[in-house]
């Protein structure tokens, strides 16, 4: 009778473990849905950027090519020289925290090495920025967890 209970629990935690919650149906279909939409994006002069806020670092958010996977999207540096990034023009720092932009400017080669970030002790291109527009205030989930976009984390999150 014990093996039997025992192979019973084992085949309920292998069923429990192949199911797929509700929510992660949900993100599987709104990741499709951006993926299918990524590659219907047009080329042009722009990019595409997701604000990547955390409260220990000093790096604006990822930035990709139109047309391009999260997965190829550099973590950058802003330049706001010519245009403050949006947060800032509202003196609301992370307050558009993983919100989705069209991105208009250029990756400066003033700095060919990157702009060194204290807090991770590592250097990112800088992105000198000279305008942009919203696309989203809440867009498809591009990390693995959610804790990549919670500011208060020290996770640092990588596209897929």
């Amino acid at each position: 009778m014990k093996i039997f209970a025992r192979c019973l629990l084992i085949s309920a935690l292998f069923v429990l473990a192949a199911c797929e919650t509700a929510e992660q149906k949900e993100v599987k279909q709104e990741r499709q849905v951006m993926n299918d939409n990524i590659k219907k994006e047009l080329p042009g002069n722009y990019f595409i950027g997701r604000r990547y806020y955390k409260k220990d670092y000093k790096f604006w958010g990822f930035i990709r090519s139109p047309g391009q996977s999260w997965a190829t999207a550099k973590l950058v540096m802003l330049n706001e020289k010519q245009k403050l990034a949006p947060d800032r023009a509202i003196d609301k720092i992370g307050s558009d925290n993983n919100y989705e932009y069209k991105l208009y400017g250029f990756f400066s080669t003033d700095t060919p090495g990157g702009v060194y970030e204290p807090a991770s002790n590592a250097w990112y291109p800088e992105f000198v920025l000279q305008g942009y527009e919203l696309i989203s205030a809440s867009p498809a989930p591009i990390f693995h967890t959610t804790a990549a976009t919670d500011p208060d984390q020290r996770i640092l999150g990588v596209p897929y």
